[in-house]
């Protein structure tokens, strides 16, 4: 398979920080904008008022410098490695009833056999508020949702270009990246990049204003996903850092992993899974939140809130991003 790669280096003069150093890498005749994350420490975590307990103990970690790309991947781009590679994401294929009854709330009916079709996960509002302590029983199995029909069969992503690519599974954001010669983020890469950037103004960000899971006032302007240049950048020129979507990243989840060893410099995350609530599903971890996080609920949008997902599970508020270290760019350069 035969891809080219072209690199245009650009200094911003838009973002806070006039030295940003941001790269865009041309893949396919598609472009994929990186920022450069530099090398430091940071304190991992939180001792908030909000936070879980998967988000303790507070642990001080060093990172090598990163790039990361400038916003989520968005639905050209991900049709640009569709079309040059003719992967099928996970939604586009038939499940096994296992894989359906996985994604569902416990007690949920056995669905009928002609729902064992291609589909994914879409978001159905409810007409009880939610607390930390609701059955997750908003989201339904929507015959043909996938990244193209993103709320059925019958939607399309037309005049969506710029709107990050959703109902992706881990498996599929694992594809993209290593066709592009690229990586997901690792935990820490991306909760540091969160950081650094100062991802906490409310009205920079696309959540959800109204009663969870009642109804969404859409007070932000968007009701769903929004176009990944919407809202201004943060801090260190990264668009879409809180709120949107969730994104994807590298690391097996474990309630316990900030009590591991071996998290100094540049942690990987755990070499296997452990969610207590349901053992027997091996989980990644989501950062970010999406336009569905409540502060009435689940708050995801924090810089710190981890959640998890089976790595074959696709959701309409799913997505990822993608980073390169220096040796994955020198690649490109030389």
């Amino acid at each position: 398979m035969i891809k080219k790669f072209i690199l245009i280096f650009i200094i911003l003069s838009c973002s806070s920080d006039s030295n940003t150093k941001r790269v865009v890498v041309i893949i396919s005749n598609m472009q994929i904008p990186f920022v450069w994350i530099p090398t430091g420490s940071f304190k991992m975590g939180s001792n908030d008022l909000m936070a879980h307990e998967d988000e303790q103990p507070v642990h001080k970690i060093f990172l090598d410098g990163f790039w990361m790309s400038e916003t989520p991947v968005t639905n050209i781009q991900f049709a640009a490695f569709v079309n040059n590679s003719g992967y099928k994401t996970t939604a586009e294929y038939a499940p096994s009833l296992e894989q359906i009854m996985m994604q569902l709330p416990p007690g949920t009916p056995l669905p009928p056999k002609e729902m064992l079709v291609p589909g994914s996960l879409t978001f159905n509002n409810h007409s009880i508020p939610a607390n930390p302590y609701s059955d997750v029983n908003w989201w339904e199995w929507s015959v043909n949702s996938n990244w193209r029909h993103p709320y059925g069969y019958n939607t399309s992503i037309k005049g969506m270009d710029d709107h990050p690519v959703v109902h992706i599974s881990w498996f599929d954001a694992l594809a993209f990246s290593e066709w592009a010669n690229m990586s997901l983020p690792t935990e820490a890469q991306w909760e540091y990049a969160a950081k650094i950037g100062e991802d906490t103004n409310f009205r920079e960000m696309n959540i959800w204003q109204g009663i969870f899971p009642i109804d969404n006032l859409g007070s932000d302007g968007f009701k769903k996903t929004n176009p990944v240049y919407a809202y201004k950048p943060n801090k260190i020129g990264l668009y879409d850092m809180a709120g949107n979507i969730w994104e994807w990243v590298a690391d097996w989840y474990r309630p316990d992993t900030y009590s591991m060893n071996n998290r100094r410099k540049n942690p990987i995350g755990p070499f296997s899974s452990h969610d207590p609530l349901e053992p027997n599903v091996p989980k990644r971890v989501v950062r970010g939140g999406s336009f569905l996080c409540s502060d009435q609920y689940c708050a995801g949008y924090r810089s710190t809130a981890r959640m998890r997902t089976s790595p074959d599970t696709s959701l309409e508020h799913t997505g990822f991003r993608v980073v390169m270290n220096e040796s994955q760019m020198k690649k490109y350069i030389n």
